[in-house]
């Protein structure tokens, strides 16, 4: 009688594995859209319960309010920034050929007259421009194939707009049964965690909560600024290069690679004054967004070391795509709050 129920709760245990594993096969082209979107939720929760209970929505309403705003905030930029012509995807791959072939432009007394660094910005052209001319010639040869290698990279980055709209999607049913969601996953955390099941249910809420404000506000504040200010100074494709610039603005020094082209180009085409706004609206405007609002973000929840926020953000893009970008410091920054917590270690708060 022993060996049937020991044998029956073997069954048991591979039917179970067995159907774990299904639906595990069944939701993995969704994973990346399913985790975007259970945290975009939990960090937007706080304006969804205002909805609900100063404003008195019903929750479908609210989840629809919600769902159309991240749509506007997060979707419509990278719909507007993604080449849909030809004659668009032609442009920047021989935009990307031509200057790896002809190297940087040379700016020789363009720069002089700006005010007080007009001479040092020249200098520091001058030898640049030098020292591009040997790259130039090596890679020269092969400028057909970067460029293409390039802009396949570019287009990969901006056809997250399809995970990107799905996790929106997915958050209006999330929004909607949020409550009974997150009572279901508590009780699980209870069965495995028992009496420190609150305290590991703040601990990654917080995490998770400062990395995706430090990450994502800081990416949205770049991108919206940088595309505001190429607009106003007439740069051609402002929306493309504000998304490149948000993107981008996870790994140190960003941002200015777009913003500093961007001053140089207008310097190059004559437009003085609007060359010298946008290089005091760069590092005074854009860049500063890095210096306040990113520790003041990620001071609300845990501070990430910048190693692990690289690792997270390249091998999230390997293994969850576009969302990956912030997925990965995500995953890897509840991993490393648990690690620490899990050995008694406090982490020292931001400077």
């Amino acid at each position: 009688m022993e060996s049937k129920d020991s044998v029956a709760r073997l069954i048991g245990l591979l039917a179970a594995g067995l159907l774990a594993l299904a639906c595990f096969l069944v939701l993995r082209p969704f994973v990346s859209a399913l985790l975007g979107a259970v945290i975009l939720v939990f960090c937007t929760w706080p304006i969804f319960r205002f909805l609900t209970n100063r404003l008195t929505l019903r929750p479908g309403y609210a989840a629809a309010v919600m769902v159309v705003l991240e749509f506007l905030l997060l979707g419509l930029p990278l719909l507007l920034a993604t080449p849909v012509t030809r004659e668009d995807v032609d442009g920047i791959r021989t935009w990307i050929e031509r200057v790896l072939t002809e190297g940087l432009p040379d700016l020789s007394g363009v720069l002089l007259p700006i005010p007080l660094v007009g001479g040092p910005l020249n200098s520091f052209w001058d030898s640049l421009a030098g020292d591009s001319s040997q790259l130039t010639a090596l890679v020269g040869p092969y400028a057909g194939t970067i460029a293409q290698q390039a802009l396949g990279l570019l287009l990969l980055l901006l056809s997250g707009l399809v995970e990107v709209l799905v996790a929106i999607i997915l958050a209006f049913f999330i929004y909607r049964d949020g409550p009974a969601i997150a009572a279901h996953c508590y009780r699980l955390l209870e069965r495995l965690a028992g009496d420190r099941a609150l305290h590991l249910w703040e601990l990654t809420g917080n995490v998770t909560r400062g990395v995706v404000y430090g990450l994502l506000g800081t990416a949205l504040a770049q991108g919206f600024l940088t595309a505001f200010g190429l607009w106003v100074a007439g740069v051609p494709q402002p929306v493309l290069l504000g998304v490149i610039a948000g993107v981008i603005s996870i790994f140190p020094v960003g941002a200015p690679l777009v913003w500093l082209p961007a001053s140089i180009w207008l310097f190059a085409t004559d437009s003085w004054g609007w060359g010298l706004f946008m290089l005091l609206y760069g590092a005074l405007g854009i860049s500063s967004v890095d210096n306040v609002i990113r520790p003041w973000l990620i001071a609300r929840g845990a501070d990430l070391p910048l190693l692990l926020t690289l690792l997270g953000a390249l091998g999230g893009v390997f293994a969850f795509g576009f969302l990956g970008l912030f997925l990965g410091p995500v995953v890897l920054a509840v991993g490393y709050a648990l690690l620490l917590d899990w050995g008694g270690v406090k982490q020292s708060p931001p400077p």
